[in-house]
């Protein structure tokens, strides 16, 4: 994972997460990374400098709980909104997103799980789905 610092046509700095830089382009390219304050497609790159850490991954500690963590807040948000907002749909997750974006039923707002090829596969079909990474209260 690496985690890049970006900023949106409007000047909002946020942070994300990606596979890798390929990912990070294919991402920008179809305009599935926005700002989260306006929701702005059209972000880049950052100025950042390069962390180097030893001992906890860098995922780790960049999600650890804490004052002023960003990241953090703004997933930690995120999830619940979801859950407050959307259906969980568990492991039927990419068949679900398959039948909304085909019109086999109606569109409506789901979360659930799905393997990295499932992801993979509802990306290649044009199927817009996020993944959140697991925040560490999750694993405790």
């Amino acid at each position: 994972m690496i985690r890049f610092a970006l900023i949106c046509a409007r000047g909002h700095d946020f942070d994300a997460w990606f596979g890798s830089g390929d990912s990070y382009d294919e991402q920008v390219e179809a305009r599935a990374v926005v700002c989260p304050y306006c929701g702005s497609a059209e972000v880049k790159k950052a100025p950042m400098a390069p962390a180097v850490r030893k001992g906890r991954s860098a995922l780790a500690e960049a999600l650890a709980p804490r004052e002023g963590n960003k990241t953090y807040a703004l997933l930690k948000n995120l999830r619940a909104h979801l859950k407050a907002n959307a259906e969980h749909v568990g492991p039927a997750f990419p068949e679900e997103a398959r039948k909304m974006h085909y019109g086999e039923t109606e569109a409506r707002s789901i979360y659930g799980e799905a393997s990295l090829e499932e992801a993979k596969a509802l990306r290649e079909e044009g199927i817009p789905a996020v993944p959140l990474p697991p925040l560490p209260e999750e694993h405790n």
